[in-house]
Parts: C-alpha cells; structure tokens; sequence
C-alpha cells in the first residue's frame, strides 16, 4: 500500500509542505484540509488589494486545478475537530475520518479579539485571510472615519489601508511609539510622520478600552484607554493571534505558545509534524526555542517538513530548518525591512542617517542576531550572513553602523 499524508492548512507552509511530498514521494496519497473557501493566496498582497490598490486576480497563487494536476486531494471548507494520534485518524465536522500515516499540522492562528465592550461590533475588522481582506475593502470605501488598535506589523498595514481609502484615521497606541519593542523613539519619529502625512494620526499611551455602537449594531466611535472619544465607522484591530491548535487537544502534542518541534519540524508524537507561524521551533542558529510568522519561514519550514516526512532516516537525509527571516514594509516613500529577531538581545546599537534613513542592530552574546532597516535595505544580505555564520561582531558595530561597508572590513571568519 502507498503511504498516506494529511496536511491541516493549506498557507505556504502547507502547501509547500504538499508540493515536495508530491515530488519526493509520487505513489503516494496527499491530501490537504482547510477550513478557508479558496485555494493558496499570496498573503502578503492581499494588504495592497484592501487598499484598493489590486484586482483579486494577482493574489491567488494556486487554484484548485493545481492540486488535481498532481494528484493531491484538496478539502476546501473543512473543519479538522480531532486527531486521534493512536489511530492516526483525523476528524472532520462533517463526520468524515482522514487516516494518515504523517500528519501535518500548518493551521496557523486567528487574530485576537480585544476584550472590551461591542468588540464584535460590525465594522471592527481583523486582517489575516483574503475574506478579511474583502470585507475591510468593502467597508473601508464607505468609511469616513476610522481608528487602528494595534501598533505591530499587521497594526500599520491597517493604518495604510485607511491612508489609502481617504480615511480620517487615528492610530491608538498603548505605547509611546509604533512597535516599541523593535524601534527607539528615534527610528520611531520616522514612521510617525510617514504616518502622519498619509493622513494617519498617531496617538501614543492610549490603545481602546471599548467602541460605541448604533442602533443597528454599527461601530460609530473608540474610546481610547486615555478616555477620549474618536468618531470611527472603521475600526481594525491587530492585537496578536491565537493559534489554531484547539483539535491538538488530548493528544500529547508538546505546547508552549504555539507546537513546539525540532530543526526537522518533529513534535514530541510519532508521525506527527508542524510547520509555519503556528510553531515553536528549534533555531540552530541561536541554540534556542523561537517563532515567526514571516512568509519566507513559512515556506522553508514546510519543505523541510515535505522532506522529513518521507525520509527513512530524517537526521541523514534532511536539511536541518536554518533560516534568517524578513519583513519588508512598502506603504510609504521610503523601504522598510526587519530581519531576524530585532525585539530580542542584550545589546542594541543604532545610527540615524537622514530624515528618513536609520538602522538598528540586536546583538545577543556578541552575535548580531537581528535589525531594521529604514530607507536603504541594501546591507541585508551582509547582516543576514553575518546571522547565519554566527559571528561574534557586536565590538565591530563602528563598521557595521557604515552606511555602506563590506564584510572584508570585519575582524571575523565566515
């Protein structure tokens, strides 16, 4: 009998998860669940489509004759409400029972809801699927006003989306800048302003502490934690993700925000793997448990998963998951990027260039373990290197801080 592989979410991890079992393995039987209506999407455009700014066309990246052209058996609207890891079953809310031989788990998460009053209310949006992004654009055209609780990645893809739509927005911050944990108030002016002249007004030591509503259930105002009140008929939230793991429930499988798995993408149980932002991965480069939900990650994470899957010896026959992540921004005139893990580390050094050129660095045990970049992204590859070959660089910072400098400059072996 062939083998038989079930994969529980079709993002870019499962999907490539699907793609490289196909290629490595084409007896055998593949099939992939997800509860979403549609096939694999570029995640990352569907901002600039809320935004007015694409048709949906560009945005898909698979459609379903993808899979049935390899052979690969695609559940759409299906609701995954079990695993059985003895029986190596997994159930579906339509009574169906999927037997597996490897499993895969790349669900992901679901945004988090604010716990505050009429937080359910219509008009109060969260942005992660392609249906999110249908209905922000269908109510964000009607809007007047607005306001954004949120003040991470997904926060100012928001704020654009209103900058775009000709919203009067403001952007609630519990903090005293946008993504305090990455960015000084230095770095952070930056993107105040970029946000600011957009038509986007940032309000720092607030977030919401509840919405009005009208009659009919309709957002109409947020009241800040400051207690003030903004007219908003818009409202998005991006206040962080709950992961999709609720089926995962007496079955073993090691936790720790999120499914914790090794370099190969293993969990704790036998024939069961986990790829994408929904896991708690061992970072080789790093020696430590770690987590990222960028697209690149995801990718990477789910062909190393397609590939330890079939293997009969993983550790052999395996790349091990090794991978310094990034983030780009691309709403304002100048080009933003994050790399690696910039909110960690004990050390941080930084250097403004221009009005809108800045960089800082995150050092950890000496090693640059991760940055951002504002307005010239062209050191990233250097930086990304550096990352990877573990270098000890945090005493050279003089020359990394250059605007432009090369590796040869460094006291340090790759």
């Amino acid at each position: 009998m062939s083998e038989s592989f079930v994969i529980i979410g079709d993002g870019v991890a499962g999907s490539s998860a699907a793609e490289t079992l196909r290629e490595r393995a084409p007896e055998a039987d593949v099939t992939v669940v997800t509860d979403e209506g549609e096939a694999l999407y570029n995640r990352i455009l569907i901002k600039e489509f809320a935004k007015g700014k694409l048709p949906e066309a560009p945005i898909s990246i698979h459609d379903e004759s993808w899979y049935e052209e390899r052979d690969i058996d695609l559940r759409l609207n299906t609701l995954v409400t079990g695993v059985d890891t003895d029986a190596h079953v997994v159930h579906t809310h339509d009574g169906e029972d999927l037997e597996y031989d490897k499993l895969l788990v790349a669900t992901g998460g679901t945004p988090t809801q604010l716990p505050v009053e009429n937080s359910d209310a219509d008009g109060i949006h969260h942005f992660w699927t392609f249906e999110d992004a249908r209905r922000i654009r269908e109510d964000a055209e009607d809007a007047d006003t607005g306001a954004i609780v949120g003040a991470g990645l997904l926060g100012i893809d928001l704020a654009a989306i209103c900058a775009a739509q000709g919203i009067e927005a403001k952007y609630l911050m519990r903090g005293n800048r946008w993504w305090r944990y990455a960015l000084s108030e230095d770095g952070a002016e930056i993107i105040h302003d970029a946000l600011a002249e957009k038509g986007v007004e940032p309000v720092f030591e607030s977030g919401a502490s509840r919405f009005e509503t009208d009659d009919d259930g309709n957002v109409v105002a947020t009241i800040g934690g400051d207690g003030e009140r903004y007219e908003s008929d818009f409202v998005g939230v991006a206040i962080g993700l709950n992961f999709n793991v609720e089926f995962l429930q007496d079955t073993g499988v090691e936790m720790d925000d999120g499914i914790v798995v090794d370099e190969y993408m293993r969990t704790n149980v036998e024939d069961v793997f986990a790829a994408g932002d929904i896991t708690r991965f061992y970072d080789t480069i790093r020696d430590t448990r770690a987590q990222n939900g960028s697209w690149g990650s995801a990718k990477q994470q789910g062909s190393v998963a397609g590939h330890a899957m079939v293997a009969d010896d993983v550790e052999e026959e395996v790349d091990e998951f090794r991978w310094v992540s990034s983030y780009s921004i691309t709403h304002f005139d100048f080009p933003f990027l994050s790399f690696g893990f910039p909110t960690d580390g004990d050390e941080h050094v930084e250097r403004r260039y221009s009005e809108t050129e800045w960089r800082r660095l995150a050092f950890e045990d000496g090693k640059l373990i991760g940055g951002v970049l504002i307005g010239n992204l062209a050191p990233q590859s250097k930086y990304k290197q550096l990352i990877r070959g573990e270098a000890e660089v945090a005493d050279q910072s003089d020359v990394l801080l250059q605007e432009n400098f090369e590796l040869d400059e460094l006291d340090v072996d790759l």
